[in-house]
């Protein structure tokens, strides 16, 4: 039998429960046209993206509210250029009750724009308390970081998960994406080997095109041998084709165990396609509990 025709449908739907999306301030219409296909209560990040100014992004987290779901706006700690920048959004999403869930991440530039090296300076600083943050969003990556060692990548997961609690902040981690479920399952054991009980949501790229998903893989430090590419269902020779996830989720849900991997769920990494991922998703649900 094929590992990936069957997958136990409990373990399945528990894994879909609750997902969450991903989207930049400018897909607030394709947020609100996909708005009839996904849950109430959704949380829906935000990236923090250069070229978008700080009214675009308050403008997007207060848009995702009005619409019923959960704002997590995206802080991108080397993005930030003075701490007045940092409070100054912090206090933007006050204002607009956009405040409780963030996501904290490095971000891409080489040298810090500002005072803050890391999304661990960001929760040490003290201001995600002080404008009323309650849940914080950190980073996990399963197959590495391009631009990062495995030694600091694990020690800056021990650090920030410790840093949450004395804080006392709830945290969770959402993972880079990836298309082989061994690297994740086997990151997650090692997560919870060192006593880090925070949720994780693991990060799935929703259906797009090939050719779109393996630019992304790239940037991103994403194995995608000819092997694992196949497992996942996409064709290296024909990049003009689509895939979507159906594959990675059901040998995830194989692999899952919640005593060993502790509370999972899913992130989609959307890449614009809000509708086409929560029609998918909600399609593969059927599938699953039929």
């Amino acid at each position: 039998m094929n590992p990936f025709d069957t997958a136990p449908p409990a373990v399945s739907t528990s894994l879909l429960e609750d997902f969450s999306l991903e989207m930049t301030a400018k897909d607030v219409p394709k947020l609100q046209e996909a708005g009839d296909t996904i849950p109430r209560d959704t949380r829906v990040n935000i990236t923090f993206l250069a070229d978008e100014n700080l009214e675009a992004r308050l403008a997007a987290a207060r848009a995702v509210k009005r619409l019923g779901f959960v704002p997590v706006p995206h802080l991108s700690a080397r993005r930030l250029g003075s701490k007045a920048d940092f409070e100054g959004f912090l206090a933007g999403l006050r204002a607009d009750g956009t405040c409780d869930n963030v996501f904290t991440v490095g971000g891409d530039p080489a040298r810090p724009e500002g005072p803050y090296e890391d999304s661990l300076s960001l929760i040490e600083s003290g201001l995600l308390n002080e404008f009323g943050v309650r849940h914080v969003g950190i980073s996990g990556y399963p197959e590495g970081h391009p631009a990062i060692t495995e030694d600091v990548l694990w020690s800056a997961l021990r650090d920030k998960s410790a840093a949450l609690a004395a804080r006392g902040l709830d945290g969770s981690v959402i993972t880079q994406f990836g298309f082989d479920v061994d690297p994740v399952l086997a990151w997650i054991e090692r997560v919870r080997g060192m006593d880090i009980a925070l949720p994780v949501r693991i990060g799935v790229p929703g259906p797009a095109g090939v050719r779109r998903l393996l630019s992304y893989a790239a940037r991103f430090g994403v194995g995608t041998s000819a092997a694992i590419a196949r497992k996942y269902g996409l064709s290296l020779t024909n990049l003009m084709g689509t895939a979507g996830p159906d594959r990675f989720l059901r040998a995830l849900a194989e692999g899952y165990d919640p005593a060993r991997h502790g509370e999972v769920k899913v992130h989609f990494y959307t890449f614009g396609g809000l509708r086409a991922t929560t029609e998918w998703a909600a399609r593969f649900r059927k599938e699953i509990e039929a």
